[in-house]
């Protein structure tokens, strides 16, 4: 990683939230809804290139039974340099501290992350089970 670039573990600021997922290509959040999630994060990883945010993962759930890794997203302009791997291993080190036996962790893969995620021990689900969603 690049030594220019500093990781922050608080979450960032709603509207630069919204700006790096847009960017990414994820889809925006209302800053209401923003707000209220990035508040009840259990554990962020964001990487700058000075006051710029670059990359982002976040840990949500219960912060006992369960964990959902999510928003993991690095600005296009800087994809390519391991910055996801960075990202990853942060979380992996906070969930190998944080987790209890028979926890459970999850995350939804978009192609081509799913390759990233087999990477750190992730497993599909299927044909145990599936991954379900419903928009509001």
């Amino acid at each position: 990683m690049n030594t220019n670039f500093k990781i922050k573990h608080a979450p960032p600021e709603p509207t630069e939230y919204n700006e790096l997922r847009v960017a990414g290509g994820l889809s925006r959040k209302s800053l209401e809804a923003a707000t209220v999630g990035l508040k009840n994060t259990l554990f962020s990883v964001c990487i700058y290139d000075q006051s710029t945010l670059i990359g982002l993962g976040r840990v949500v759930g219960d912060g006992g039974t369960v964990f959902h890794i999510v928003d993991i997203v690095v600005k296009p302009s800087y994809q390519g340099q391991g910055l996801g791997k960075v990202i990853m291993k942060e979380i992996i080190n906070y969930l190998d501290k944080n987790t209890y036996p028979g926890s459970y962790v999850s995350l939804i893969a978009d192609d081509p992350a799913n390759r990233l995620y087999e990477n750190f021990g992730f497993q599909y689900t299927y044909p145990k089970s599936h991954g379900m969603y419903k928009m509001y």
